[in-house]
């Protein structure tokens, strides 16, 4: 199956300059906790309420933080046209759950967003990628550069 099949189309974009405490308020309205964030029209990062909790709220800063500054620079990302078996593989291999959907790797328009769970729940992965798929993301760092390794 495609990952167009199962992602969350239309994904609300914030603006880089736009404060932790906006972004707080939006993931509350669309009951998220995944955010792209842009410069324009370029995709520079993404933000997640573990980002405004651990690299924000933890070391005391403000709410008028802007976004740029605890983002994930560091964009993963699939086009809309990957399987999700592929993706599977590539989130468990990157340590993520959320991956931003392009259009496609050339013209990279932000299309949707894919999380661990819409890949689950499409019930299109065999138990042993979905199990994978899930040891992958929840291990550890030290634990998965081991299985790596081996």
């Amino acid at each position: 199956m495609k990952i167009k099949d199962v992602m969350c189309a239309s994904p609300q974009f914030l603006a880089s300059t736009a404060t932790i405490q906006e972004a707080a308020q939006k993931m509350v309205e669309l009951d998220c906790g995944f955010l792209p964030i842009g410069q324009g029209d370029k995709l520079v990062g993404t933000l997640t309420d573990r980002d405004i909790a651990t690299r924000a709220t933890a070391k005391g800063l403000p709410p008028t933080t802007k976004v740029s500054d605890v983002m994930t620079k560091k964009v993963y990302y699939c086009a809309e046209t990957d399987t999700t078996e592929s993706i599977a593989q590539n989130m468990a291999e990157n340590e993520v759950r959320r991956l931003v959907v392009l259009n496609d790797r050339t013209a990279k328009k932000l299309v949707g967003v894919v999380s661990l769970s819409d890949i689950i729940n499409a019930n299109t992965t065999q138990p042993t990628t979905a199990f994978q798929l899930i040891k992958g993301v929840s291990a550890p760092s030290s634990q998965n550069k081991k299985s790596k390794a081996a």
